[in-house]
């Protein structure tokens, strides 16, 4: 705050004047100190839990307050991120974590998503308007991922590989903790599923699965590359879930080849699943034969040999 006087000007900085002009400065100092205290918050609390649970402010949430939504649910994990850790300093670690979710991070927002959490190398996050939003962020995840590590090799670093889960379903955004600390996340069930989807990723050697939850609220499916890949059954559940990697992120050849042989390897997965393994190993010897490199196919055609 800035006041100007003419030191002519008889009267000019009364103590009353004085008074008045500290105690403005100190009202705008505080009302600055609050803005910047909000910022802060936001950074960990995002603006979007505190309008599900209908909150204007942090102050106003309470532990225990919760809303139930539909949602889709992304984990995100780097590959062989021990590894990577153990050959860096503690104050390197965090400076390549940091780095990594800075590139990461917009994309999400940009998508309609919010992150809920960050667990060491891993992203949870929350899409509450659509799957389409997750699915593409999720994509455009991936696509960055390759400027990032055009950027690392320039520095002689390795080239990183993460894998993304995808689940949509109904879960609880809430408050949980005790009297000296509480803290706003998500849980349920389609928590839990779709961190185990994330997990399959790695089993398979693919950047992106989905369930078919996530695929059937899609608002047009055939705008993305897709397949079928298994049937799992989620720890304590009935009913089997089916995966479906989008490879909407591959490399070109690489996506050429899984489009041309998806309705052959769709269909080599059914027969495998009905014990058929020398049928279905020929049809996955056969999506091998087009080249590229599908290592979904390559497991699935070792698992038939190991079977037959």
């Amino acid at each position: 705050m800035i006041y100007l006087e003419n030191n002519l000007t008889a009267g000019a900085f009364t103590q009353k004047r004085l008074r008045l002009l500290r105690t403005l400065a100190a009202q705008a100092a505080i009302s600055l100190e609050n803005a910047r205290l909000y910022d802060a918050c936001k950074r960990f609390v995002p603006e979007q839990f505190l309008s599900f649970l209908e909150k204007k402010s942090i102050v106003n949430v309470k532990l225990g307050d919760q809303v139930e939504r539909e949602m889709t649910v992304l984990f995100s994990d780097i590959r062989d991120f021990t590894t990577l850790s153990e050959q860096m300093t503690p104050a390197e670690n965090f400076a390549f974590i940091n780095e990594y979710l800075g590139y990461m991070e917009p994309l999400i927002q940009k998508h309609g998503g919010f992150i809920d959490k960050y667990i060491g190398d891993a992203i949870m996050a929350l899409f509450p308007n659509s799957a389409d939003d997750a699915v593409k962020g999720a994509i455009a995840m991936l696509e960055e991922l390759k400027m990032y590590n055009s950027e690392r090799q320039r520095r002689n670093l390795l080239p990183l590989r993460i894998g993304i889960g995808l689940h949509t379903g109904r879960l609880i955004l809430g408050t949980v903790g005790g009297f000296g600390r509480m803290d706003g996340t998500a849980i349920g069930d389609a928590v839990n599923l779709s961190s185990r989807v994330e997990d399959y990723t790695k089993n398979y050697g693919v950047s992106l699965l989905i369930t078919h939850q996530t695929l059937a609220r899609l608002n047009n499916p055939l705008e993305y590359d897709y397949r079928f890949i298994e049937q799992v059954r989620a720890k304590g559940k009935a009913k089997a879930v089916a995966l479906f990697e989008v490879f909407s992120a591959d490399s070109p050849e690489l996506r050429d080849v899984k489009i041309a042989t998806k309705q052959k390897f769709e269909r080599a997965v059914l027969l495998f699943y009905r014990r058929s393994f020398t049928e279905a190993a020929a049809l996955f010897q056969e999506c091998l034969e087009y080249g590229g490199g599908d290592r979904v196919a390559q497991i699935y055609l070792d698992r038939c040999q190991d079977l037959q």
